[in-house]
């Protein structure tokens, strides 16, 4: 499974503070997807710079997540001249266009606009990323009651038809480009149309997709850690788990939208960033299979402990302690005296200081100074030429 952070949201929420995103704030989303190994990519657009220019902003946010993480990143999808200047920019990075058409160094979300079309400015997008051979990440994006019928087996059909449309040109574009079926299935509120996750029937999208994959071979992308809460509170928990619990069991390839998702989508969470991180965290060491043998028996330790007494002093117990049970991260175990003097916080507020420490800490990766320059010279350069 590979993991991305939150992709597209236009607001922040830090605390209880809610306000438009910046390029500041992208910045240090970025730093936190480095500094966790939980994240496997730099992810897409984390957070919207709202403060910069629409027309060059994309150049700001392909070279934050070039030198501030080296981590694969997703490309931009506004338009061809927009996913060209990542393509440029990643044939800086990685040594040229031969270079990663051999081995792909980037990808790219497309969003069908369901239902049944694919819109041109993303197809333009799409059509570069696909000559470079380049993954591209072919998702409908489906709320039943608004943009597929009401009942799961017809949004499905919906689904597998408009995915496989845009698979098929692919192919005809670039035979061989790498390309995952994308999903993002669930429902509206049908009182008052709002966007609903962490539903029952957006868990049986998710199993079901992921037979659907595996029957045509392909790799899929589908759920993560969706919630319709305002604030990262119990409800953005228990949402989040019933999205992303599933996707571990349908065996999920890609996870967009993994950590820090808020508010459907629209808010970009330093504190739920870090609550999901703890969730992932969790569900990969459940879901790591269970070594049975001799040393896991531990027979000896029966022995030598025998009935009616305790293990806590056994040797076994001594020498297994420090690493034999999962670490949380975030969550706490205290009693209610010692949680009390520590100063009474809760979930959110324990992710507050982690995620401010992780920051203060951030150590940026390496990168060759005559590589970086090129970057910086080719985004000033290109800054001036769309700015004319």
């Amino acid at each position: 499974m590979v993991f991305s952070s939150v992709y597209g949201p236009p607001f922040v929420r830090e605390g209880n503070l809610r306000r438009d995103s910046t390029m500041a704030d992208f910045r240090r989303f970025s730093m936190l997807t480095q500094a966790f190994p939980e994240i496997d990519t730099a992810g897409g657009v984390i957070c919207e710079p709202n403060d910069l220019p629409l027309e060059t902003r994309h150049l700001d946010m392909i070279l934050a997540k070039q030198t501030l993480t080296d981590k694969f990143y997703f490309g931009d999808v506004i338009s061809g001249p927009n996913a060209l200047d990542t393509l440029k920019m990643t044939e800086i990075l990685f040594g040229g266009r031969e270079a990663i058409e051999k081995t792909p160094a980037t990808i790219a979300s497309i969003n069908c606009n369901s239902p049944l079309r694919w819109d041109d400015r993303m197809l333009d997008a799409q059509f570069e990323y696909n000559r470079a051979n380049q993954a591209v990440v072919l998702t409908p994006f489906l709320l039943m009651g608004a943009m597929s019928p009401v009942t799961v087996p017809a949004a499905l059909v919906q689904q597998l038809a408009e995915a496989l449309s845009d698979i098929a040109l692919t192919q005809l574009v670039r035979p061989g480009c790498p390309v995952v079926l994308g999903s993002f299935l669930s429902n509206i509120d049908m009182q008052t149309g709002a966007p609903c996750f962490g539903t029952p029937e957006s868990v049986i999208g998710i199993f079901a997709t992921g037979q659907l994959a595996r029957h045509f071979g392909l790799p899929f992308r589908t759920g993560g850690g969706l919630t319709s809460s305002q604030t990262p509170d119990a409800q953005a928990g228990y949402e989040s788990l019933m999205t992303m619990l599933p996707t571990f069991l349908a065996g999920t390839n890609l996870v967009m939208q993994a950590a820090g998702w808020l508010e459907s989508g629209l808010v970009s969470s330093y504190e739920k960033f870090i609550i999901d991180i703890e969730l992932i965290r969790v569900l990969l060491e459940a879901f790591t299979p269970l070594e049975i043998d001799e040393a896991s028996l531990a027979f000896d330790t029966h022995l030598e402990v025998g009935p009616g007494g305790n293990f806590l002093g056994a040797a076994h117990t001594m020498q297994h302690f420090r690493d034999c049970f999962y670490h949380p991260l975030l969550s706490s175990s205290m009693n209610f005296e010692r949680w009390t003097r520590q100063g009474a916080l809760d979930a959110s507020a324990r992710a507050t200081a982690i995620y401010g420490k992780t920051l203060e800490e951030y150590k940026e990766p390496p990168l060759d100074d005559a590589v970086r320059q090129e970057l910086e010279d080719f985004v000033n350069r290109r800054r001036a030429e769309l700015a004319d």
